[in-house]
Parts: C-alpha cells; structure tokens; sequence
C-alpha cells in the first residue's frame, strides 16, 4: 500500500498516460522551447494537485504519465496544462506579451489511457519512444 497516496477520505492510486500535438502536428518542440517546456508542464500539474511522473517531449508531441487525484477529471487537468502552457509559450517565444485570442500552440484533442497494471510497459515505452521514432524516420530515408 507505499504506492498508494491520500487525501482527506480516500487513498488513491490513478495514473494516466496521455499523449497531446502541436496544432497541424507541426515538428515545434525544439531547443529552448524543449529544455523550457518540461519544468512548465510539470508546475503546472502540481496546481491541480498532480504529478508528471514520467514524461518525454518529441519534436511533434509529447508523452507523460500523470497521477491525477480522482478529484479532478483528466480532461480538467489536461486543459489547464495544455491551456497555460499555451499562453507561457507564446508570451516567451512567440513575443506575444497580451492574451491573444484565436491562436493556439496545442491541437484541440488529446489521447489518454488508463495505466493500472502496464505501468512498467508504459514507462520504457515513453523512455524509448524517441529512439524507435528515429529509426523509423531513417528507414523511411532509404
């Protein structure tokens, strides 16, 4: 029961494995973007009481494991990520300084599923993703 974490009534484990793109899929997760991005999205699950427990950022989406306490709903959480981080990007690389309307870094939808007893599937294949992508890109250069 170590692996389990609390609140006030209850004891929890619900962990997610959520995947998200940039708008048209666009190769926009590069350089300082990249180093930046990881410290955001995982201060930014804290607010929602969460924690990116795993997580790996591809040119063209990212990846991550996500504890989420069941008070909140996945799609709440993966919103105010998704949200606030749009606004953090364009504020600091789009040198947009205002909210801006009718923009967004993100595409609308996102993947997410269930992790329970894969998680230890599920952490190598995040870990090793980047590399398997590579390959298959070389692949398709021959």
């Amino acid at each position: 029961m170590s692996n389990y974490q609390s609140l006030s009534h209850s004891k929890w484990e619900c962990k997610y494995h959520v995947v998200f793109i940039p708008k048209y899929r666009k190769k926009a997760i590069y350089g300082q973007l990249r180093r930046e991005l990881g410290g955001v999205l995982r201060g930014l699950a804290r607010q929602k009481e969460s924690e990116i427990e795993e997580g790996h950022l591809m040119p063209d989406h990212v990846h991550m494991m996500i504890s989420i306490p069941p008070k909140y709903a996945v799609a709440q959480v993966v919103g105010f990520i998704k949200g606030k981080s749009a606004i953090h990007i364009a504020r600091n690389f789009a040198e947009r300084r205002r909210n801006f309307v009718g923009q967004h870094f993100w595409a609308r939808g996102y993947f997410v599923s269930t992790v329970g007893r894969d998680e230890a599937v599920i952490r190598e294949y995040i870990r090793k993703h980047e590399a398997e992508d590579r390959r298959v890109d070389q692949l398709g250069l021959l």
